[in-house]
């Protein structure tokens, strides 16, 4: 296959940093899209897409609020859009989380709009719905404290791992448009207060992990396996055990 350049929006983040060393290893050219590198995808400053094949989006926001996600999914979706249809891109590829339509609720808000506008554009779309991956964890177990208490949401998840993730949208995005591709998940479903307790371990973390009810419809969604694939779902190979046990 010739090499494609391939243009990643968020291609710092969690996601994004693993998206472009496939894209590198599997011989095509990629293009960060990010602050760092000059371009606000909010605002569409500095976006150009000149030359592109194909866009993969993996952005995010620390948000949970429902109106500011759902701001800046739309911001950042229409601009990348705009500028596709300016450059004539073939391919967007865009990152979503398996739940967000049944549960739109705070950040899974801006994640719903992004589906509504990639699914509305003139250009060729894939859209590649994943669970949490596994850093979903650790990163709870950082944010979410009550002085030397961690908290926990009751919840079930399939998480998977950011590498294979990455692998897929690469994948997806060499190849033609398919609309709505095969969900992925991990190959596990796990409770988020065990997952927290073995990343504390594994860590040396200290302070007592509790495990609590989010209240409301997002949280009765993270409970009741809303956010679970279904069966028709692709199934990575990492363990969230196996992820932990290669942390540095």
């Amino acid at each position: 296959m010739d090499s494609m350049k391939i243009a990643v929006a968020g291609g710092t983040g969690a996601v994004g940093r693993h998206v472009v060393d496939v894209i590198t290893e599997r011989g095509h050219d990629p293009l960060v899209l990010a602050r760092s590198r000059g371009v606000d995808l909010v605002t569409g400053e500095g976006l150009s897409l000149a030359g592109v094949q194909a866009v993969i989006d993996v952005v995010s926001t620390n948000t949970q609020s429902t109106k500011e996600s759902a701001a800046f999914f739309a911001a950042v979706t229409r601009n990348l859009l705009a500028a596709e249809a300016a450059a004539s891109v073939a391919h967007h590829v865009a990152l979503g989380i398996v739940g967000s339509v049944e549960a739109p609720f705070g950040y899974y808000a801006g994640k719903k709009a992004q589906e509504e506008l990639v699914e509305a554009a003139p250009v060729g779309w894939t859209i590649l719905r994943a669970t949490q991956f596994h850093e979903f964890a650790s990163q709870l177990y950082s944010r979410v404290r009550l002085g030397p208490i961690h908290l926990a949401p009751k919840m079930v998840s399939q998480p998977v791992a950011a590498r294979e993730v990455a692998e897929h949208l690469v994948d997806l995005a060499i190849g033609t448009p398919v609309g709505h591709a095969k969900d992925l998940a991990g190959p596990r479903v796990e409770k988020m207060v065990d997952m927290m307790r073995a990343y504390a371990k594994a860590t040396g973390g200290r302070g007592p992990i509790i495990e609590t009810i989010v209240p409301g419809g997002f949280g009765t969604a993270l409970r009741n396996g809303t956010i679970l694939p279904g069966p028709a779902a692709t199934l990575g190979k990492q363990t969230y055990a196996e992820w932990l046990a290669a942390l540095p």
